[in-house]
């Protein structure tokens, strides 16, 4: 092991097959990661930070998402509020409309939990 410049961090020289090397470096590429991340994450069993980035950007389209539904909601109620009548046929669908998205919400919440918990590591 060799001391780099910085005293909270060593270098540490392992030899590997040069193909071996440049596969790593090509899914590093791919992944825009680095090789240090690459290693370090791999061998302590963390989320990458390409994997992390795509967490992220799916959490936020999930959003966006919900957000899209109860903008049709409140449209779909201020509606009503104005008509002051909705046919039991439109209110049976609105309904169940309602109970999907209830659903959809609680399973959204349970793989937050696991993204959240798996994020932490």
């Amino acid at each position: 092991m060799k001391k780099d410049g910085n005293t909270n961090s060593e270098v540490i020289l392992f030899r590997i097959k040069n193909e071996t090397k440049e596969n790593w470096k090509q899914t590093c590429k791919e992944r825009n990661i680095s090789l240090t991340s690459l290693i370090i994450d791999s061998v302590e069993k963390r989320l990458m930070d390409d994997e992390r980035r795509k967490v992220l950007e799916f959490i936020e389209k999930q959003d966006n998402i919900f957000v899209k539904i109860e903008t049709n909601v409140n449209q779909l109620a201020r509606v009503v509020n104005g008509q002051k009548f909705i046919s039991e046929s439109q209110l049976e669908v609105f309904s169940a409309q309602l109970t999907e998205i209830a659903k959809l919400k609680a399973q959204q919440n349970i793989i937050f939990e696991n993204i959240y918990a798996l994020l932490s590591k």
